[in-house]
């Protein structure tokens, strides 16, 4: 399957799995959104390495979560850009991953239109005012997930999830 095959398949899933989820939170868009969590802490700086998900024992936050680890000083990220990122998703509780970019390869990125609604609300909006070369940890609560019903068998209903992004590439 070619980057492009498996680019489209991606969002063509996501696509179909955002529209099943809850609405967003205004509030919850903008790059100051949620406070810090010790998580961010503990993930990787070096960019060239595959990041790790922490497991947290804190409660679960009720709105989105941006922690910039590494803060970027290249193009950045806004509605109606296309982000090209790579990304390790796991469970907030237990850190482990349910999915990664970097299973492809190291270089392997997704293509993520900004303000498309093609992927689900949290993510995207976790992306927006981050800058190329940046790493940020966005965890999610479950209405800017995959909501109360999830993504069987991979994501349980009203689970929250976790995403260490980089930031790759943006292009108008």
């Amino acid at each position: 399957m070619s980057r492009r095959t498996a680019s489209r398949a991606l969002i063509a899933v996501a696509l179909s799995v955002s529209l099943a989820a809850c609405g967003s939170d205004d509030d919850a868009a903008s790059p100051d959104a949620g406070s810090s969590s010790a998580a961010a802490g503990e993930v990787s700086a070096d960019l060239t390495q595959k990041p790790e998900v922490p497991a947290s024992d804190e409660p679960v936050p009720d709105e989105l979560v941006m922690d910039d680890v590494v803060v970027g000083d290249g193009a950045e990220a806004v509605e109606g850009s296309t982000a090209d990122v790579k990304y390790v998703g796991a469970f907030y509780e237990s850190g482990e991953e349910f999915d990664s970019s970097w299973s492809n390869s190291p270089d392997y990125t997704i293509p993520v239109p900004l303000g498309a609604g093609r992927v689900i609300p949290g993510f995207e909006q976790g992306i927006e005012g981050m800058k190329v070369g940046g790493r940020r940890t966005i965890t999610i609560p479950s209405d800017l997930g995959y909501g109360p019903d999830g993504y069987p068998p991979v994501i349980p209903g009203n689970a929250t999830l976790v995403f260490v992004m980089d930031l790759v590439e943006v292009t108008p």
